[in-house]
């Protein structure tokens, strides 16, 4: 006022002042970062709870992956070794194919060799043979139970011959076992004899002879051999009437031979070609005469 005193109301400065004093906040009021409080907005959490998920579940692949990618290491490892043992199993194979191969290429000498070997074995053979030969057709149980002794009796009969020193054998018996049927065709009796000039002996007087008789059954002689030599022998046989037409006189040369007359050359070719195709023609001594 004019006259300086103090008016009862309060100024509109003053009021003004206070105000603006009351609105302004104090040292001790003023807000904190960690205070301030951030609306809550639920649109907001569903997606980070989505994004967290969506982290779980790369996570969860990438441990799948991890897995994956060691089993394939480890697999990968077990294929290298079964590699590396096809190859060591390739090269022992082809190692044994090479010895194979090696041994093949001997396999014609060797051939050779067996069947000169094969040739000398049946030789020995027929050769430890020569003293025995083999009855056929003498009835069963004819001779009792002493073989030889029905043998050194029979024989001079048979073929009206004479020994001397007398007839003795070193072994004589049935071959086989026996018949149950007394209507089987008898068994054959080989004898072996003490001395070989009395087996050639009976030999030559059977072929001379041809077949005898006892009590009305044909006896036949025959020489022993092997089984090779016999097998042979028969297969000369089917081509004994063939010749005999032609008038090619044939005859076997003991043990392992075939004599016989030329014929016409082409007639001899064929027999010759069809005896080898038998297979035992290379074993065989053929002979011109």
């Amino acid at each position: 006022m004019p006259n300086g005193k103090p008016s009862g109301k309060p100024s509109r400065q003053l009021l003004l002042s206070e105000a603006v004093t009351e609105s302004k906040p104090t040292t001790t009021q003023m807000a904190t970062p960690g205070s301030i409080s951030t609306p809550t907005d639920p649109s907001a959490s569903e997606a980070t709870e989505r994004i967290l998920q969506e982290i779980a579940s790369v996570g969860c692949r990438l441990e799948a992956m991890d897995q994956k990618i060691t089993d394939l290491t480890i697999a990968s490892s077990s294929i290298r070794a079964g590699i590396a043992g096809f190859k060591d199993t390739a090269d022992a194979l082809e190692q044994r194919l090479t010895t194979v191969e090696d041994q093949m290429a001997t396999l014609p000498d060797q051939e050779i060799e067996l069947r000169s070997l094969r040739a000398k074995v049946t030789d020995l053979e027929d050769r430890s043979r020569r003293d025995n030969i083999r009855l056929f057709g003498i009835p069963e149980r004819k001779e009792g139970s002493d073989t030889k002794a029905f043998l050194q009796s029979l024989l001079p009969d048979l073929f009206d011959l004479e020994f001397s020193p007398p007839l003795e054998f070193q072994r004589a018996h049935r071959i086989g076992p026996p018949h149950k049927a007394t209507s089987d065709k008898p068994r054959p009796i080989i004898a072996c004899f003490l001395r070989h000039d009395q087996a050639r002996q009976v030999l030559s007087a059977a072929k001379t002879q041809g077949p005898a008789s006892l009590d009305g059954h044909e006896i036949r002689v025959a020489a022993d051999f092997s089984r090779l030599t016999n097998e042979k022998r028969k297969a000369f046989l089917a081509f004994r009437p063939q010749l005999r037409k032609l008038d090619i006189k044939n005859a076997f040369l003991n043990p392992q031979g075939y004599n016989f007359t030329p014929g016409v050359s082409s007639v001899l070719k064929l027999f010759l070609d069809q005896f080898r195709s038998l297979g035992a023609g290379s074993l065989w001594k053929l002979y011109v005469c």
